[in-house]
């Protein structure tokens, strides 16, 4: 596994993966950091598409990402994935919107925890989904979650996820 570290306006990123795509996306200066074991090699170089990509949406110049992704999950996560995928730019779902979506069967708070688990924040953008009465959670943090919606021009009111 290889990986690169870079500054950016939300403070220090990581991204991690390997030949069949990005695996990890992390702020190492939030609740989200992840430690690096010590078989990955640093390659600060090999994700310079991918690098540009993330400043480029961080600066307000992108709207949406085509990076190849190598994230692994369960089948319940990847379909949670899938449907984050469609949650457009600036717009955010409700934990329950998503929950009816995706069946009867998924509560919403199997949703958070999908949501949660996902390892390429940002690129996969679970920072869209929004509690009905707030902004929810965030494997990054509340804070870093806040400052992705004000990016995007979608600061949910207290009355429910913008459409």
């Amino acid at each position: 596994m290889y990986y690169c570290r870079f500054a950016s306006p939300l403070g220090e990123i990581l991204i991690a993966g390997h030949e069949t795509g990005l695996t990890h996306l992390a702020f190492m200066e939030s609740d989200g950091a992840l430690a690096v074991p010590d078989d990955w090699q640093r390659d600060d170089e090999c994700f310079a598409e991918a690098r540009e990509q993330v400043l480029a949406y961080l600066d307000g110049r992108r709207r949406s990402f085509s990076l190849e992704l190598g994230v692994e999950g369960s089948g319940f996560q990847r379909e949670v994935w899938a449907a984050l995928l469609r949650i457009p730019y600036g717009e955010t779902r409700t934990y329950g919107d998503l929950a009816r979506r995706l069946g009867s069967e998924h509560p919403a708070r199997a949703i958070g925890t999908a949501c949660n688990a996902n390892p390429v924040p940002v690129l996969i953008p679970c920072h869209r989904v929004v509690a009905v009465d707030g902004i929810g959670s965030y494997s990054a943090g509340a804070t870093l979650k806040e400052q992705l919606l004000a990016l995007e021009g979608a600061i949910p009111s207290r009355q429910g996820a913008r459409r």
